[in-house]
């Protein structure tokens, strides 16, 4: 086992001679292992998809905030090694799992990826000591009662041989204002130790580190920041739909409510919810307040709201097919945007993709442009970006989902024969072609 492992492994940060792996190289792993580089650490990406592991060798990146020059400099200069053998772990000094935490068809949490991190980690322990630290959003006690027994069953003693902590990602896609080195990092680890080198670590990194008396804490901070968001967004959804039995503008409303100096923090209604936090947070959290004999009726409230939204705007889409007297069978919908936030090409949990999904087989055709997605596929049928001149020219209704920056909203305006916009993008007040979700227009 390790003897003085504590000091040796803060000397290895301190010098910036440890090596750090990160286990899952998708939206939150990719930029972190840039982080790691950029501070001067030796970093390895680990990943079981071959394919994004040939393409980082060759320097590509397929995240939006990752520039692909910056990989390839990084893997030139030896400073990143992307691998999908997990052997090589053992060589590793920190690791970081950034793994996927879905939830099932039953909406439970599945951690099959953690515990498969897990596994690996246990199986190529190698050099000693190692911090081990958790990214992955997920409920209360994951790493205490998922990491913690799978890797001490072999014979490792936390805060001897492993350290253990939980510091949750906090990657806003897309947002310039913010990024990851600017962020304060959130640590809570199993031990005294664990905390301490836990801190070390991340204050090579980011400009400020919290430290909390636990993982437990750390992993329900980050949920509480999230269901914070998916909330106060299911409020301004709700009350877009009062607004529109009720004739009222919701954007007014948002912008004159905003000019109160304190008490308010202004969110904004949309299509619904997406992203790889929001859609599956609460259901994290849901799950294991059900071990307490505790209902999240609130957060499962403001769930379903978020989720119904997509129905709401479908319906919202008939109702115009109504009003311009067209026979949906018979007629285009042009989709404008299909991630779930502008100015990025994710579409995880997207609401345009539940829209889609909603009209097809209803409506005669289904056609989108994306400046940032050139293609998807939904259902098992593939889906191409059009031009964008060829959507407005051959859409008899245009609803707008995502609010690029980088779109000519007074060309979509003038092209367009009937616009159905979820996003006030057009700042234009709703008028014969104009129609807002949360102005009462239909």
């Amino acid at each position: 086992m390790c003897e003085g492992g504590l000091d040796k492994l803060k000397y290895l940060i301190k010098e910036k001679k440890a090596k750090v792996g990160v286990i899952g190289v998708g939206y939150v792993g990719l930029p972190f292992a840039m982080l790691c580089c950029r501070r001067g650490f030796e970093t390895w990406g680990f990943d079981i998809d071959k394919s994004k592991i040939k393409k980082l060798e060759k320097g590509i990146s397929y995240i939006d905030d990752v520039s692909s020059k910056e990989v390839l400099n990084f893997v030139k200069e030896g400073f990143f090694k992307p691998v999908s053998d997990f052997s090589f772990l053992k060589e590793m000094d920190v690791i970081v799992i950034t793994v996927p935490t879905p939830v099932d068809d039953s909406k439970n949490p599945d951690l099959s990826f953690v515990k498969r991190a897990s596994y690996q980690i246990s199986e190529n322990m190698g050099k000693l000591p190692k911090l081990i630290i958790l990214k992955s959003t997920t409920y209360p006690g994951t790493t205490e009662e998922i990491i913690l027994p799978i890797i001490e069953k072999k014979g490792y003693k936390v805060g001897k041989d492993f350290y253990l902590a939980f510091s949750p990602e906090r990657v806003d896609p897309g947002n310039k204002k913010y990024p990851i080195e600017k962020i304060p990092a959130v640590v809570g680890g199993v031990t005294q130790s664990c905390r301490e080198i836990s801190e070390i670590f991340y204050k090579h990194l980011v400009n400020e580190v919290k430290v909390v008396s636990s993982p437990r804490v750390a992993e329900m901070s980050k949920l509480l920041e999230n269901l914070f968001r998916n909330v106060n967004i299911a409020l301004v959804n709700e009350i877009a739909q009062l607004c529109d039995r009720m004739k009222l503008s919701v954007w007014e409303v948002i912008e004159a409510a905003s000019t109160k100096p304190f008490g308010f923090m202004p969110f904004y209604p949309g299509p619904g919810v997406g992203g790889h936090c929001i859609p599956v947070d609460p259901h994290y959290l849901s799950w294991k307040a059900k071990f307490y004999d505790f209902n999240l009726s609130f957060v499962e409230l403001a769930s379903r709201i978020n989720e119904s939204m997509p129905y709401y705007v479908v319906q919202q889409i008939f109702r115009i097919f109504n009003k311009i007297e067209k026979i949906p069978s018979k007629s285009t919908i042009g989709i404008i945007g299909v991630s779930f936030k502008r100015d990025i090409a994710d579409i995880r949990h997207s609401p345009a993709l539940k829209i889609i999904e909603l009209l097809e087989g209803i409506v005669g055709e289904v056609i989108y442009f994306d400046p940032f997605v050139h293609n998807f596929k939904l259902k098992n049928k593939k889906y191409k970006s059009a031009d964008l001149d060829e959507l407005l020219e051959n859409a008899d209704v245009v609803v707008i989902i995502t609010d690029h920056s980088n779109i000519d909203w007074e060309k979509v305006y003038e092209k367009a024969k009937v616009i159905f916009d979820t996003r006030n993008a057009i700042k234009r007040p709703s008028d014969f072609k104009l129609i807002k979700l949360g102005e009462g227009s239909v």
